[in-house]
């Protein structure tokens, strides 16, 4: 079944509910400051393993104590979809501060 592009006012609504989460263009970004380049490394691997359980991957950045995302769905023709807000959703809950560790 493909995935639908979701609207502007569905995709505003649903950055509500994920503070720090933004649209650029056409893609949710986040960016995320670590206490060290070692907690953000080991942020990456938990992303990734996030990623790969829904089969939905984020461009994903390391920088010396940062992790940034950018997502959005190819299959919808670059579009946001609530395949990104579902994979948004579960990196904030494995986030420093945000939820479980």
């Amino acid at each position: 079944m493909p995935v639908e592009p979701l609207s502007q006012k569905e995709v505003e609504d649903r950055l509500a509910e994920l503070p720090g989460w933004s649209l650029d263009k056409d893609h949710l970004i986040r960016s995320y400051r670590l206490g060290s380049h070692f907690a953000a490394t080991a942020m990456v691997v938990h992303i990734a393993q996030v990623q790969e359980e829904l089969n939905h991957h984020s461009d994903l950045t390391l920088g010396y104590n940062t992790v940034c995302l950018a997502v959005h769905t190819h299959s919808a023709g670059g579009a946001v979809t609530e395949k990104d807000f579902e994979l948004a959703r579960r990196v904030e809950d494995l986030a420093p501060g945000h939820g479980a560790h």
